[in-house]
């Protein structure tokens, strides 16, 4: 099909949308399609850009970076020389059709035979700059392809409107919104442990708000471990089941959580069980979720032998917690500014059983290194590019991959509806279980 002939056709059926939009509008908002906030100057003007920049740079950038490839020798036999050089006119890759989205451009790639995804990895600043868009991201999703996602802008600025989940399954917090598009959820049921790290003033209280409030909906009892005097997690009232205000109080909270953890061994013990969710439904005792607010302060001791013997206790009662939990139903969330070898012995074996990671902004890049260096070293240098406007974003990673997200914020209004939800009014099998009364301080 002639070019003109393409150009004629899109031209008529915009202006043909354009004179019927009378009719079409009012029907689509009565299925409850808001075809307001569609994004659609990025559609008709910022697409098609994108997409020609794709296209026309695409053989550059792929012999710039690498990517090309020639079915030539790269070695000639001259008498008895051995001669070698580059071949000219290499071949890029194959390059598929740009489809737009919602914030940008996805475009598929079928990579030569021999290629591997960590040339696409590193070109990713790369046509960043060529397509002039603000963000780039490569992965892999199946054998000999990869597909690249490019982002006309940032879509954590906080100024849109995030998408919400209409409903989740137990154990599973919607938290926020993802680089991509897609609301930001934790999900307990796959990931049971998460560590939170990030420098003062970075977000990681908003995220913990944000987690409280999803799980305060949901028949799940919350643990609270808050050494600064309750300032964070104390809000939040009678929500908690347990609240530990300072380290003394953490430990009996601890040891409770322990005794809890035995005595659901012995429950599904004596039923065959491998974990409570082989059991009856009406047996099934409630899930628990420990959130601990600046893990340093467990840690932590001023030298004498009272406090030495406080921070072994918290940290071998957290690493019990953290390596039978999960199967028991009793998950955990560890945040702090940084999680390293500095604050104690055991912070290395509890960081190994935390699989899922969240690294806010830091300082320096032994605090990123420490919180996702093992699982991604790609993300390590993505966490050190979140700047100081941009609080509440983070990157999290699970399995292996990392993505950019922000979490949701929780206003005064968000706080005391969540500490006027009731919690579950027996969540806690053992019979050493002697709280007080929900969100009070444990003496």
């Amino acid at each position: 099909m002639p070019a003109s002939l393409t150009i004629w056709i899109l031209s008529a059926l915009l202006l043909l949308g354009v004179m019927t939009q009378t009719w079409w509008e009012p029907r689509l908002q009565a299925r409850g399609i808001n075809v307001h906030a569609w994004p659609w100057r990025w559609w008709l003007l910022g697409y098609p850009r994108t997409a020609l920049r794709i296209w026309w740079t695409w053989r550059r950038l792929a012999m710039l970076n690498g990517l090309s490839v020639t079915w030539r020798p790269h070695h000639r036999l001259s008498r008895d020389t051995a001669v070698q050089a580059q071949a000219l006119r290499p071949k890029p890759p194959r390059l598929g059709w740009p489809v737009p989205t919602r914030n940008g451009v996805v475009v598929r790639v079928l990579m030569h035979p021999g290629q591997t995804p960590a040339p696409y990895l590193s070109a990713a600043r790369a046509f960043e700059h060529a397509w002039h868009v603000h963000g780039v991201r490569v992965r892999s999703p199946r054998r000999g392809q990869v597909v690249i996602t490019a982002m006309a802008n940032d879509p954590l600025t906080g100024k849109g409107s995030a998408q919400r989940p209409e409903l989740l399954p137990l154990l599973s917090a919607d938290v926020g919104q993802t680089e991509d598009g897609p609301p930001w959820v934790i999900e307990f049921r796959k990931v049971p442990h998460w560590l939170v790290t990030g420098a003062t003033q970075s977000g990681k209280s908003s995220l913990l708000a944000a987690l409280v409030r999803s799980l305060s909906r949901q028949p799940v009892a919350l643990v609270g471990i808050d050494c600064k005097g309750g300032m964070e997690l104390g809000l939040f009232g009678r929500r908690f089941s347990k609240l530990a205000i300072d380290r003394k109080r953490a430990i009996v909270v601890l040891a409770s959580m322990v005794e809890e953890i035995e005595h659901r061994m012995r429950v599904c013990r004596a039923a065959g069980a491998r974990s409570i969710w082989g059991l009856p439904e009406e047996r099934r005792p409630i899930p628990v979720v420990v959130i601990v607010d600046e893990l340093a302060e467990l840690y932590l001791n001023d030298g004498s032998r009272e406090s030495r013997e406080e921070a072994e206790q918290c940290a071998t009662l957290l690493l019990r917690l953290a390596q039978l939990g999960a199967a028991l139903g009793v998950h955990l969330v560890a945040a702090g500014q940084r999680v390293g070898s500095d604050l104690g012995p055991r912070v290395t074996a509890l960081r190994a059983q935390l699989g899922g990671r969240i690294a806010h902004r830091a300082h320096d890049e032994a605090s990123a290194e420490m919180t996702l260096g093992d699982l991604n070293p790609d993300a390590v240098v993505i966490a050190q590019t979140i700047s100081e406007e941009e609080q509440g974003v983070a990157v999290v990673t699970t399995g292996g991959r990392w993505t950019r997200v922000r979490s949701h914020t929780i206003t005064t209004a968000d706080v005391a509806e969540i500490s006027a939800i009731p919690g579950p009014p027996y969540p806690f099998l053992s019979a050493l279980d002697t709280a007080p009364e929900k969100g009070e301080p444990v003496t």
